[in-house]
């Protein structure tokens, strides 16, 4: 998942991030380092405070 080069591009921090997804920072730390199996939901809220399909979010 491309999901640390999106919130980059968006000039926007892991807590920024967090906060717009309702998820704790230290997962969305966790996640960007693969660390974490992701359930769907979690993608989900990712993706609409990413601001980007689903999809987007596998694509290489």
């Amino acid at each position: 998942m491309k999901i640390k080069y999106l919130r980059n591009e968006l000039f926007i921090s892991q807590e920024e991030l967090a906060h717009r997804s309702e998820l704790h920072r230290t997962y969305i730390s966790s996640v960007e380092l693969g660390k974490r199996n992701i359930s769907i939901r979690n993608i989900e809220k990712l993706a609409k405070a990413l601001e980007v399909n689903i999809i987007e979010l596998f694509k290489d």
